[in-house]
């Protein structure tokens, strides 16, 4: 899956000499926590997150004595070395970027111009709809040696009995890295047979260990 495709593309953008009101007006109204800021041409040039908003604006005990400080351009706030993206990145590349950078949001850049914005929220829902968490099914967790052709073992067991796999994921085994832990989540609500068919090829089902199922 491309950025293209979980992007934001009506993007809600100011312009550097704009007040720190409006920016707190805009958030507000879009119910938003993040504004690139860009130049004539539609480039970027910073950011503006709802915690620059809360460090620049006066405390709420002293608001009406500091109010001129709201008329203060945006650009005295913003942050100027922003990260960003491209339309055709990978969603697991950039995922490695807001996870090694501990950012929240990522401006997606195309011909030097902002063409979209992506935010943890984003990513979030994406990571949802991968997993297939949102619809009705079953979790199963297999320790499985870690070498080639191993998923396809385990594909052709879950086959036999015409279960339909919403998604798997791959985490290595912490304890030994001769092994992988396969999580397969299966569109049935019921996986005991698919268990026992595992358990009966020879693979360590980890979770659920459910009792009275043949080891």
């Amino acid at each position: 899956m491309i950025v293209d495709e979980i992007m934001k593309k009506d993007v809600t953008v100011l312009f550097p000499e704009d007040s720190i009101a409006k920016a707190i007006k805009v958030m507000a109204d879009k119910k938003i926590r993040h504004i690139p800021i860009i130049d004539q041409d539609h480039a970027v040039i910073g950011l503006v997150s709802d915690r620059d908003i809360k460090d620049a604006a006066p405390s709420i005990f002293h608001w009406d004595e500091h109010k001129e400080s709201l008329e203060r351009p945006i650009e005295s706030i913003m942050t100027t070395k922003v990260i960003t993206g491209h339309p055709l990145d990978f969603v697991e590349e950039i995922s490695a970027i807001f996870y090694e950078h501990n950012i929240s949001c990522l401006p997606i850049i195309k011909d030097k111009k902002l063409v979209g914005i992506v935010t943890e929220t984003d990513l979030l829902h994406t990571l949802v709809e991968l997993t297939g968490a949102h619809q009705p099914g079953s979790q199963i967790e297999v320790r499985v040696p870690n070498k080639a052709g191993i998923l396809c073992e385990i594909a052709t067991v879950i086959s036999m009995r015409k279960a339909n796999i919403l998604s798997v994921l791959v985490y290595p085994d912490k304890k030994d890295d001769r092994y992988k832990i396969l999580v397969v989540r299966l569109q049935t609500m019921n996986p005991i047979a698919v268990i026992e068919d595992l358990k009966k090829a020879g693979h360590q089902v980890l979770w659920p260990n459910l009792p009275g199922v043949s080891s």
